[in-house]
């Protein structure tokens, strides 16, 4: 038996199940582990923290980090020149688990709002990096030439 009190009903004694309730069985359950390019990419969003650190080889290299959880998966050095406007992004490196995650996209892309009116360019020629690179249209330089400023 169902009492109204207000909009809200109240159920009896007899009302014991919720309705549409199927004991945590059937297709609405909830999963426990999850899988795919849709968690990878969620991860790369979410959990994947861009983080700006000095360089690991000559003085005018920087790096960015990906730290996932305490753990750096990847990474991407690049030089500035802010004289001319120019950058150079000299290496690019994620672990297999963030493959085809678009955490590549985002570290670019995070570079470039970082960095506004700079014109960046590539000396990578990896055929793994070739397509981050062709899709976000960072343009191959020829030859790990440094600017005018750079020799100064």
């Amino acid at each position: 038996m169902t009492h109204t009190l207000g909009s809200a009903p109240l159920r009896g004694a007899h009302d014991t199940e919720a309705p549409g309730h199927h004991g945590g069985r059937g297709r609405h359950r909830l999963r426990r582990r999850r899988k795919g390019a849709w968690h990878r990419r969620l991860l790369a969003y979410r959990e994947v923290e861009l983080v700006q650190a000095p360089g690991r080889g000559t003085g005018d290299t920087q790096c960015l980090l990906m730290v996932h959880v305490r753990k750096v998966v990847g990474h991407v050095d690049f030089r500035l020149c802010p004289s001319c406007a120019q950058g150079v992004i000299t290496d690019v490196l994620i672990e297999k688990q963030f493959h085809h995650s678009g955490l590549g996209t985002r570290a670019l892309s995070h570079l470039r709002a970082r960095h506004p009116g700079v014109v960046w360019r590539t000396t990578l020629d990896r055929r793994v990096t070739r397509d981050l690179m062709r899709r976000m249209r960072v343009p191959r330089q020829v030859e790990d030439a440094r600017c005018s400023h750079a020799n100064a």
